[in-house]
């Protein structure tokens, strides 16, 4: 008698399938926690770098910076427990006399910033006044050596921010 081989089959068996099938759902599972977590952080991440309160901080620190470099070195008015801060400067290089000013003081829970001229006799005049930022919970001003700080604290009541900033008078 002549024996006949039966081919081998191809292909997969159902079990094999079966567990292809789960192995393949655990790894999708897994990499679905992960791609959620890191998502989850990266929102926490991006609300803590652009909360009002950073950003409003980063924006009075450039505005404090700026005006303290290009005020005048005797011209800088501190009030005596900090509460506010004033900076003569020159309007431009043509100026003979110190002929502008920028006031920076807390009004409610707002830092403000009164922008204004001044005559030949230093008497002021009050052109405008800015909100630079809101959400102020104490700022305090300082002279400390050559330089001017400014110690600002911002709240809204869901993250808090303290900048401390120093600068150095130009001339």
């Amino acid at each position: 008698m002549k024996r006949t081989l039966k081919p081998k089959s191809c292909g997969f068996t159902i079990v094999e399938l079966i567990i292809a099938v789960v192995v393949t759902m655990i790894v999708a599972l897994g990499m679905g926690i992960v791609w959620a977590n890191s998502q989850r952080a990266y929102q926490v991440t991006y609300d803590k770098v652009y909360a009002d309160v950073v950003t409003d901080s980063f924006v009075a620190r450039r505005l404090f910076d700026s005006t303290v470099r290009k005020s005048s070195a005797g011209s800088i008015a501190l009030g005596s427990s900090g509460e506010f801060a004033e900076f003569q400067y020159y309007n431009n290089d043509d100026s003979t006399y110190l002929d502008r000013y920028t006031r920076f003081y807390v009004s409610d829970t707002d830092l403000m910033a009164e922008y204004g001229s001044l005559n030949e006799a230093g008497e002021p005049t009050t052109l405008n006044t800015d909100t630079v930022c809101g959400n102020v919970d104490s700022c305090v001003f300082r002279n400390n050596g050559g330089s001017v700080r400014m110690i600002l604290t911002l709240d809204d009541g869901d993250k808090s921010n303290v900048i401390v900033t120093s600068a150095f008078t130009h001339n």
